[in-house]
């Protein structure tokens, strides 16, 4: 438990300390961000603030992340080292963010609102998430259990449905796809996709410590227990990215002094995939994650519905830019989108916990 505090105030402090130095380089070098103009009209005066703030949210995430393992290597002998699940995370989330930064970079180059284009988008993802894939499936400990499963899972592994190497290296490419694009689409507004994305991390510290006190690797394997490979280190990797999102949200928050841009929203929806199949929570995920899901769901249905009917279902996709244009003020659709993601940790939370009662109480 030490060590998940650990990583979370070391990522703290250097996400703090760290984006201040960010928002004067980038300044400096005139990385600013370009606006959509077919967007709200009171985003304009937003033109020119310092993007890519989402080096320091993997920085921090590494640094915090790196430091628990440390210390608790100096102040615990049976301290564990990085293993093969919190290394693979980094990865995944560390490969979308330079993804997302050359998505930036170009933008700021070329000075408009349009980076990399679709296929090269596409293919950067592909490549990370495949990546990701294969080695996931490796790596497996003296239980034969390996980081991930083929299987699809709600809490646990559903043995029914079982999607073998090939099916899970393309499930994964969708479901990297799908959040990294779900939380790209939710960081529109000042802190919304940071304040939400702490509040889903901060979840998954509480699910990953909880199937590491559960966990089935134990001498004496308790009834309701997991097989989760590395639970700990999933939680310590939860733990310092939590940190760095609510150190970079000191700044990001309205009014942003810095955005996350491409390379921190690509780099968390890579995160949030990641944990959700290294922990075997794939579907439980859409329920914690719940913001971040409608407000990819709003552009996929306003993109449909205009195609069949010619006419918007909303007045402007993402969702929260529908409330803008309705008249309400930024903050005012920033926090209560922030209360929308708390319900969903929460009730997500009591599904988890539930499933363990019943677990327990089937057994």
């Amino acid at each position: 438990m030490k060590n998940i505090m650990f990583a979370a105030a070391a990522a703290l402090v250097v996400s703090i300390l760290f984006t201040p130095y960010l928002i004067r380089l980038f300044s400096r070098q005139g990385f600013g961000q370009e606006i959509r103009e077919e967007g709200p009209q009171g985003h304009a005066s937003k033109r020119g603030t310092p993007t890519m703030g989402g080096v320091a949210i993997i920085v921090a995430m590494w640094v915090g992340y790196l430091t628990a393992h440390l210390i608790g290597g100096l102040t615990s002998e049976d301290s564990q080292p990085p293993t093969a699940s919190g290394l693979l995370v980094l990865f995944l989330t560390t490969g979308l963010g330079i993804v997302g930064f050359l998505d930036d970079f170009i933008k700021i180059r070329r000075q408009r609102n349009l980076g990399l284009n679709k296929t090269a988008k596409m293919v950067g993802q592909l490549v990370v998430a495949v990546t990701f894939a294969i080695l996931a499936l490796q790596f497996k400990n003296d239980r034969g259990l390996a980081p991930a499963s083929v299987n699809l899972s709600f809490v646990r592994d559903i043995s029914l449905i079982s999607f073998g190497t090939i099916g899970f290296i393309v499930v994964c490419y969708v479901i990297v796809s799908g959040w990294s694009n779900a939380v790209n689409f939710t960081d529109g507004l000042d802190g919304l996709a940071g304040g939400a994305a702490a509040m889903v991390l901060g979840s998954y510290v509480v699910i990953s410590f909880w199937q590491f006190r559960y966990d089935c690797a134990n001498p004496n394997p308790q009834l309701g227990c997991y097989d989760v490979r590395d639970p700990l280190d999933l939680a310590l990797v939860a733990a310092a990215a939590m940190g760095a999102c609510i150190g970079f949200l000191w700044w990001n928050a309205a009014p942003a002094k810095i955005f996350m841009g491409d390379t921190g929203s690509l780099a968390l929806g890579g995160l949030v995939a990641g944990l959700s199949m290294l922990t075997r929570t794939e579907l439980l995920m859409i329920v914690i994650a719940g913001l971040f899901m409608v407000e990819m769901m709003s552009v996929v249905l306003q993109i449909g519905v205009f195609r069949t009917t010619r006419r918007r279902l909303f007045r402007m996709a993402p969702f929260h830019h529908h409330f803008e244009l309705a008249g309400w003020a930024e903050t005012t659709v920033i926090i209560r989108f922030w209360l929308l993601s708390a319900i969903c940790c929460g009730f997500g939370l009591v599904l988890f916990y539930s499933e363990w009662l019943a677990a327990v109480g089937g057994a």
